[in-house]
């Protein structure tokens, strides 16, 4: 007798429901959300097919991938029947792929011009975290990127920002001026007071050893506060 994911892997689905098959022949585009994610997951279980599974798990998360990424390997496993620890393993490996990819992307621009740029290149970074990140970003003498790096990482609430460390990578790198995100995980994008603190502790220190601040900003569920362009800079 044949096993119930046996009879729910791709090969089995009818022509119209193949996702390898439409994606070989039309292309990538021509396939939605759950497709895609039917391709990663391979099979169902009991009672849907991998497209249906992959439909609910999407539903699930508000059709929002964003939302999918948030969850956790455990998450995944736990409330998705059919999902089990390779699968989950598979669409978070996947979903990391496309967040460096789209980093990737961002690095290869040659000048930040603006806040939106900076919500570009750090929100990949920051945007499925349940805890809160600071990152900086280092750059040359025509705001191209050198680098991004993760200074310090705490709870859902607020984590500690090492000052002189980050003053010192800035100046081990030769940066000519700094960009620093940080992101909350409640998703107000509004700063605290010891956000509006931080940020006038790394102005002066910047000013201190002559590097450009040219902006902080907060990153939160899509939506970001950026204090260059509240004038608080």
């Amino acid at each position: 007798m044949l096993t119930d994911e046996k009879r729910l892997t791709i090969r089995e689905w009818a022509e119209d429901d193949r996702p390898r098959e439409k994606m070989l022949h039309k292309g990538s585009q021509s396939l939605s959300d759950a497709e895609l994610l039917a391709i990663l997951i391979s099979s169902g279980n009991k009672n849907e097919s991998a497209v249906e599974l992959s439909r609910r798990i999407l539903h699930e998360c508000g059709d929002n991938i964003n939302e999918l990424a948030r969850l956790s390997i455990h998450e995944l496993c736990k409330r998705f029947k059919g999902i089990g620890e390779a699968k989950a393993i598979t669409i978070m490996a996947a979903l990391e792929l496309g967040k460096r990819r789209k980093t990737s992307e961002m690095l290869e621009r040659k000048k930040i011009t603006s806040s939106i740029d900076l919500f570009e290149l750090f929100e990949p970074l920051l945007v499925d975290l349940q805890h809160e990140e600071f990152w900086i970003g280092l750059l040359n003498g025509a705001n191209k990127v050198l680098e991004t790096r993760r200074l310090t990482q705490g709870g859902s609430k607020q984590t500690v920002v090492d000052v002189p460390m980050l003053l010192k990578l800035a100046l081990e790198k030769s940066a000519q001026a700094v960009v620093v995100a940080h992101n909350h995980p409640s998703g107000q994008n509004r700063p605290s007071t010891e956000d509006e603190k931080i940020t006038l502790c790394i102005k002066e220190g910047c000013k201190a050893i002559g590097i450009a601040f040219i902006d902080h900003i907060i990153i939160a569920r899509g939506q970001y506060f950026s204090f260059a362009d509240e004038g608080k800079m």
